[in-house]
């Protein structure tokens, strides 16, 4: 099967793969070749991608998934390979996300520090599997 991953600027990937596995807002789904036609939306969080038993993260920061006829399409705003993310200005995200949730005052504050360690978790974990 084959699964591009776009985002507004650029194609992320774009190759053929075995498995895939990505968190969406129901939960994790994993979708091997055949696999019955299925759209849903995506949760921040990371895609694994299996070729050849050789395994490929990505982080995906929300978005849409559509499969059908063995081609799977991601459409998110952000997403990053696994190994081309910077640990270091990751784990400076997360600790500066989880300081703004421990001062935040208003409930909006608070949903946005929120999602920023969810991305900075999404990040750090798609980098601690590659």
């Amino acid at each position: 099967m084959h699964l591009k991953i776009i985002t507004h600027e650029r194609i992320v990937f774009d190759e053929d793969i075995d498995e895939l596995y990505t968190k969406t807002i129901d939960g994790e789904i994993g979708i091997l070749k055949n696999h019955v036609p299925i759209m849903a939306a995506l949760d921040i969080g990371v895609t694994k991608t299996i070729k050849d038993n050789k395994v490929k993260f990505f982080t995906t920061m929300g978005g849409v998934l559509q499969f059908k006829d063995d081609e799977a399409l991601i459409l998110t705003t952000t997403a990053e390979c696994g190994d081309e993310i910077d640990v270091t200005r990751a784990k400076e995200a997360l600790a500066r996300a989880q300081a703004k949730l421990a001062e935040a005052e208003a409930e909006t504050d608070a949903k946005r520090a929120e999602a920023a360690i969810a991305r900075a978790m999404a990040r750090l974990k798609a980098t601690l599997n590659n």
